[in-house]
Protein backbone atom coordinates (compact mmCIF):
# COMPACT_ATOMS: atom_id res chain seq x y z
CA UNK A 1 0.00 0.00 0.00
CA UNK A 2 3.14 2.48 0.93
CA UNK A 3 4.55 1.59 -2.37
CA UNK A 4 1.41 2.44 -4.26
CA UNK A 5 1.11 5.68 -2.67
CA UNK A 6 4.40 6.58 -3.15
CA UNK A 7 3.67 5.69 -6.46
CA UNK A 8 0.91 7.81 -7.16
CA UNK A 9 2.39 11.24 -5.08
CA UNK A 10 4.84 11.21 -7.87
CA UNK A 11 2.93 10.29 -11.13
CA UNK A 12 0.92 13.42 -9.48
CA UNK A 13 3.31 15.79 -9.00
CA UNK A 14 5.12 15.06 -12.25
CA UNK A 15 1.03 14.90 -13.78
CA UNK A 16 0.62 18.27 -12.59
CA UNK A 17 3.97 19.60 -13.85
CA UNK A 18 3.07 18.18 -17.73
CA UNK A 19 -0.48 19.63 -16.96
CA UNK A 20 0.50 23.44 -16.69
CA UNK A 21 3.37 23.23 -19.43
CA UNK A 22 0.03 22.31 -22.16
CA UNK A 23 -1.83 24.78 -20.41
CA UNK A 24 1.32 26.83 -20.82
CA UNK A 25 1.52 25.99 -24.63
CA UNK A 26 -2.41 25.88 -25.24
CA UNK A 27 -2.60 29.77 -24.33
CA UNK A 28 0.54 30.77 -26.17
CA UNK A 29 -1.18 29.30 -28.91
CA UNK A 30 -4.20 30.78 -28.69
CA UNK A 31 -2.57 33.97 -27.72
CA UNK A 32 -0.39 33.92 -31.06
CA UNK A 33 -3.84 32.75 -33.32
CA UNK A 34 -5.82 35.64 -31.61
CA UNK A 35 -2.42 38.11 -31.95
CA UNK A 36 -2.62 37.41 -36.16
CA UNK A 37 -6.64 38.00 -36.01
CA UNK A 38 -5.77 41.02 -34.74
CA UNK A 39 -3.21 42.18 -36.91
CA UNK A 40 -5.56 41.55 -39.75
CA UNK A 41 -8.05 43.62 -38.76
CA UNK A 42 -6.01 46.18 -37.59
CA UNK A 43 -4.70 48.86 -40.14
CA UNK A 44 -3.58 52.76 -39.86
CA UNK A 45 -4.91 55.12 -42.29
CA UNK A 46 -2.68 57.88 -44.27
CA UNK A 47 -3.68 61.11 -45.93
CA UNK A 48 -1.53 62.71 -48.39
CA UNK A 49 -1.71 65.44 -50.41
CA UNK A 50 -0.01 63.46 -53.51
CA UNK A 51 0.29 60.15 -54.37
CA UNK A 52 2.72 58.26 -52.65
CA UNK A 53 3.77 54.68 -54.07
CA UNK A 54 3.34 51.46 -51.86
CA UNK A 55 7.49 50.86 -51.87
CA UNK A 56 7.47 54.20 -49.86
CA UNK A 57 5.75 53.30 -47.13
CA UNK A 58 7.18 50.01 -46.53
CA UNK A 59 10.82 51.67 -46.90
CA UNK A 60 9.67 52.96 -42.94
CA UNK A 61 9.06 49.43 -41.43
CA UNK A 62 9.52 45.89 -42.37
CA UNK A 63 6.38 45.07 -40.52
CA UNK A 64 3.92 46.51 -43.49
CA UNK A 65 2.72 44.29 -45.46
CA UNK A 66 0.12 45.43 -47.99
CA UNK A 67 -0.83 49.38 -48.78
CA UNK A 68 -4.54 50.01 -49.69
CA UNK A 69 -5.53 53.21 -51.46
CA UNK A 70 -9.27 54.08 -50.66
CA UNK A 71 -10.97 55.36 -53.00
CA UNK A 72 -12.95 59.02 -52.80
CA UNK A 73 -15.74 58.36 -55.33
CA UNK A 74 -18.54 57.55 -52.86
CA UNK A 75 -18.20 60.52 -51.02
CA UNK A 76 -18.53 62.56 -54.22
CA UNK A 77 -21.40 60.38 -55.43
CA UNK A 78 -23.54 61.75 -52.36
CA UNK A 79 -22.00 65.48 -53.61
CA UNK A 80 -23.13 65.23 -57.31
CA UNK A 81 -26.43 66.23 -57.10
CA UNK A 82 -25.57 69.84 -55.46
CA UNK A 83 -22.05 69.97 -57.36
CA UNK A 84 -21.85 70.31 -61.07
CA UNK A 85 -19.57 68.10 -62.83
CA UNK A 86 -17.01 70.52 -63.63
CA UNK A 87 -16.58 70.85 -60.13
CA UNK A 88 -16.76 67.23 -59.29
CA UNK A 89 -13.93 67.18 -61.56
CA UNK A 90 -12.11 70.34 -59.73
CA UNK A 91 -12.73 68.44 -56.38
CA UNK A 92 -11.24 64.39 -57.48
CA UNK A 93 -7.79 66.66 -58.28
CA UNK A 94 -7.50 68.73 -55.13
CA UNK A 95 -8.86 66.32 -52.79
CA UNK A 96 -6.01 64.28 -50.78
CA UNK A 97 -5.07 60.44 -51.30
CA UNK A 98 -6.14 57.81 -48.70
CA UNK A 99 -4.12 55.31 -47.78
CA UNK A 100 -4.82 51.87 -45.73
CA UNK A 101 -1.87 50.79 -44.53
CA UNK A 102 -2.16 46.65 -43.11
CA UNK A 103 0.63 45.29 -41.20
CA UNK A 104 2.53 41.88 -40.93
CA UNK A 105 2.18 41.01 -37.06
CA UNK A 106 0.61 43.17 -34.33
CA UNK A 107 2.61 46.21 -33.41
CA UNK A 108 3.93 46.75 -30.18
CA UNK A 109 2.72 50.84 -29.11
CA UNK A 110 6.83 51.68 -29.10
CA UNK A 111 6.58 50.05 -33.14
CA UNK A 112 3.59 52.70 -34.22
CA UNK A 113 4.99 55.06 -32.55
CA UNK A 114 7.96 54.55 -34.60
CA UNK A 115 6.09 54.16 -37.79
CA UNK A 116 3.65 56.88 -37.45
CA UNK A 117 6.80 59.48 -36.82
CA UNK A 118 8.73 58.14 -40.26
CA UNK A 119 5.63 58.43 -42.18
CA UNK A 120 4.78 61.96 -41.31
CA UNK A 121 8.72 62.81 -42.02
CA UNK A 122 7.62 62.45 -45.61
CA UNK A 123 6.38 65.84 -46.77
CA UNK A 124 3.35 64.78 -48.90
CA UNK A 125 2.13 62.75 -46.11
CA UNK A 126 -0.21 65.30 -43.93
CA UNK A 127 -1.79 63.19 -41.05
CA UNK A 128 -1.58 59.31 -39.79
CA UNK A 129 -4.16 57.91 -37.57
CA UNK A 130 -2.65 54.72 -35.84
CA UNK A 131 -5.97 54.68 -33.04
CA UNK A 132 -3.47 53.95 -30.80
CA UNK A 133 -5.72 54.71 -27.90
CA UNK A 134 -7.57 50.89 -28.29
CA UNK A 135 -4.39 49.40 -29.90
CA UNK A 136 -2.84 50.11 -26.45
CA UNK A 137 -5.93 48.83 -24.46
CA UNK A 138 -5.74 45.70 -26.10
CA UNK A 139 -1.74 45.08 -26.76
CA UNK A 140 -1.60 45.41 -22.35
CA UNK A 141 -4.20 43.52 -21.87
CA UNK A 142 -2.78 40.24 -24.05
CA UNK A 143 0.93 41.25 -22.40
CA UNK A 144 -0.61 41.00 -18.93
CA UNK A 145 -2.33 37.63 -19.59
CA UNK A 146 0.83 36.32 -20.83
CA UNK A 147 2.66 37.40 -17.53
CA UNK A 148 -0.31 35.95 -15.30
CA UNK A 149 0.05 32.26 -17.53
CA UNK A 150 3.79 32.23 -17.42
CA UNK A 151 3.81 33.24 -13.80
CA UNK A 152 1.34 30.55 -12.86
CA UNK A 153 2.85 27.92 -15.33
CA UNK A 154 6.21 28.79 -13.48
CA UNK A 155 5.13 28.38 -9.65
CA UNK A 156 3.17 25.10 -10.54
CA UNK A 157 6.33 23.74 -11.73
CA UNK A 158 8.62 25.25 -8.72
CA UNK A 159 6.70 23.26 -6.27
CA UNK A 160 5.98 20.16 -7.69
CA UNK A 161 9.39 19.95 -8.83
CA UNK A 162 10.45 19.92 -5.11
CA UNK A 163 7.45 17.59 -4.47
CA UNK A 164 9.15 14.90 -6.23
CA UNK A 165 12.34 15.71 -5.15
CA UNK A 166 11.18 15.03 -1.64
CA UNK A 167 9.54 11.83 -2.68
CA UNK A 168 12.57 10.67 -3.81
CA UNK A 169 14.12 11.33 -0.76
CA UNK A 170 11.97 9.49 0.88
CA UNK A 171 12.20 6.65 -0.89
CA UNK A 172 16.19 6.74 -1.01
CA UNK A 173 16.11 6.72 2.86
CA UNK A 174 14.01 3.62 2.93
CA UNK A 175 16.07 1.71 0.87
CA UNK A 176 19.59 3.14 2.43
CA UNK A 177 20.26 -0.02 4.07
CA UNK A 178 20.10 -2.13 1.31
CA UNK A 179 22.17 0.49 -0.84
CA UNK A 180 24.83 0.40 2.05
CA UNK A 181 25.11 -3.83 1.72
CA UNK A 182 25.41 -3.82 -2.29
CA UNK A 183 28.41 -0.64 -1.46
CA UNK A 184 30.06 -2.98 0.93
CA UNK A 185 30.01 -5.97 -1.82
CA UNK A 186 31.16 -2.92 -4.33
CA UNK A 187 28.50 -2.48 -6.24
CA UNK A 188 28.32 0.62 -8.31
CA UNK A 189 26.83 4.00 -7.47
CA UNK A 190 24.23 3.14 -10.65
CA UNK A 191 23.23 -0.29 -9.92
CA UNK A 192 22.76 0.61 -6.31
CA UNK A 193 20.50 3.09 -7.28
CA UNK A 194 19.02 1.39 -10.72
CA UNK A 195 15.42 0.52 -8.31
CA UNK A 196 15.32 4.24 -7.95
CA UNK A 197 15.90 5.27 -11.86
CA UNK A 198 13.34 2.37 -12.49
CA UNK A 199 11.01 4.17 -10.41
CA UNK A 200 11.23 7.23 -11.74
CA UNK A 201 10.93 6.25 -15.45
CA UNK A 202 8.21 4.25 -15.10
CA UNK A 203 6.06 6.84 -13.05
CA UNK A 204 7.44 9.44 -15.69
CA UNK A 205 5.82 7.51 -18.16
CA UNK A 206 2.15 6.89 -16.57
CA UNK A 207 2.74 10.75 -15.84
CA UNK A 208 3.00 11.51 -19.40
CA UNK A 209 0.42 9.20 -20.99
CA UNK A 210 -2.52 10.36 -18.40
CA UNK A 211 -1.67 13.90 -19.48
CA UNK A 212 -1.84 12.69 -23.15
CA UNK A 213 -5.03 10.89 -22.71
CA UNK A 214 -6.65 13.94 -20.77
CA UNK A 215 -5.57 16.62 -23.08
CA UNK A 216 -7.09 13.77 -26.37
CA UNK A 217 -10.28 13.64 -24.30
CA UNK A 218 -10.29 17.74 -24.39
CA UNK A 219 -9.23 18.50 -27.60
CA UNK A 220 -12.24 16.06 -29.00
CA UNK A 221 -14.70 17.46 -26.71
CA UNK A 222 -17.72 20.20 -27.89
CA UNK A 223 -16.95 22.62 -25.03
CA UNK A 224 -13.72 23.34 -25.71
CA UNK A 225 -13.97 24.02 -29.37
CA UNK A 226 -17.30 26.68 -28.32
CA UNK A 227 -14.81 28.29 -26.01
CA UNK A 228 -12.11 29.10 -28.54
CA UNK A 229 -15.13 30.10 -31.48
CA UNK A 230 -16.19 32.93 -28.87
CA UNK A 231 -12.82 34.76 -29.54
CA UNK A 232 -13.01 33.78 -33.33
CA UNK A 233 -10.08 31.85 -33.12
CA UNK A 234 -9.24 27.92 -33.93
CA UNK A 235 -6.53 26.30 -33.00
CA UNK A 236 -4.92 22.38 -32.30
CA UNK A 237 -5.49 22.65 -28.65
CA UNK A 238 -3.55 18.89 -28.39
CA UNK A 239 -1.27 17.73 -31.45
CA UNK A 240 -0.79 14.14 -30.55
CA UNK A 241 2.77 13.02 -32.05
CA UNK A 242 4.10 16.61 -31.03
CA UNK A 243 3.09 17.46 -27.85
CA UNK A 244 2.82 14.09 -26.85
CA UNK A 245 6.65 13.55 -27.21
CA UNK A 246 7.26 16.28 -25.51
CA UNK A 247 5.54 16.10 -22.48
CA UNK A 248 6.92 11.86 -22.64
CA UNK A 249 10.19 13.62 -23.08
CA UNK A 250 10.04 16.46 -20.12
CA UNK A 251 8.71 14.11 -18.34
CA UNK A 252 11.62 11.30 -18.48
CA UNK A 253 13.97 14.16 -18.13
CA UNK A 254 13.01 15.48 -14.93
CA UNK A 255 12.62 12.34 -13.25
CA UNK A 256 16.17 11.07 -14.27
CA UNK A 257 17.69 14.81 -13.30
CA UNK A 258 16.10 14.79 -9.53
CA UNK A 259 17.03 10.76 -9.22
CA UNK A 260 20.64 11.71 -10.49
CA UNK A 261 20.83 14.94 -8.28
CA UNK A 262 19.86 12.64 -5.31
CA UNK A 263 21.85 9.57 -5.93
CA UNK A 264 25.45 12.15 -6.13
CA UNK A 265 23.96 13.68 -2.66
CA UNK A 266 23.96 10.60 -1.14
CA UNK A 267 27.33 9.40 -2.84
CA UNK A 268 29.01 12.69 -1.16
CA UNK A 269 26.93 11.91 2.53
CA UNK A 270 28.67 8.30 2.29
Amino acid sequence: MKSLKNHFSLILALFSILFAIQIFVINNRALKAYEEKLSSNYSMIVVANTSVADDTFKKYSANVDTVEELSADEIIEKLQENISKKNIELLKISMPKFYRIHLKSFPTPSEIKYLTSNLLKNSSITKVEDFSNNHDTVYKLLLLFKEITQLFALVIMVVTVLLIAKEMRIWQFKHSERMNIMGLFGAPVWLRSAVLFRLAIVDALFASLFAIGLFSIISQTLWAKQQLSVIGIDIDIFKFVHDGTVLGVVSVTISIMLASMIVIGYKEEV
